[in-house]
């Protein structure tokens, strides 16, 4: 497995609540990462406000399901003091783009999956759509 991505939060509620038009392209990342066919990682923060979201737009029951979900596909990026630390300084302007942008660094990430591509334009790690990443891999 020579890919190693960081996936967007919005990719992965894509797919949880199953948001139209985004799902088809965002379920076939996660299946990618299910199938072992490239590393998957979230930034630990991410699932936090997974959590919350999911449970905003159903329950504390069906969150829980798919945090879990999460956690069983996924490999978890850590977010530390020092990792804050780097993204306080980072030239990202959104704080939270730049948390993910730091994780993705972290874990040594080929590109980062997302649907905000724009907000990581400034970034060294490739952003692209789910839908560009399915169609320049091998996964189809």
């Amino acid at each position: 497995m020579s890919q190693r991505i960081l996936v967007d939060i919005n990719v992965l509620l894509d797919v949880l609540a199953q948001r139209s038009p985004h799902y088809v392209a965002s379920a076939a990342v996660w299946a990618a990462v299910e199938n072992r066919e490239v590393a998957g990682w979230v930034s630990a923060n991410s699932v936090t406000t997974l959590y919350y979201l999911l449970r905003k737009i159903s329950n504390h029951v069906t969150a829980m399901r798919g945090i879990r979900l999460v956690h069983e596909v996924f490999s978890i990026a850590p977010v530390d003091a020092a990792l804050i630390e780097k993204a306080l300084h980072s030239s990202l302007s959104d704080f939270e783009d730049a948390v993910q942008y730091e994780s993705a660094l972290r874990v040594k990430a080929t590109a980062i999956v997302t649907r905000d591509v724009r907000h990581f334009q400034h970034a060294s790690i490739p952003a692209v759509t789910p839908e560009i990443f399915v169609a320049g891999s091998k996964l189809k």
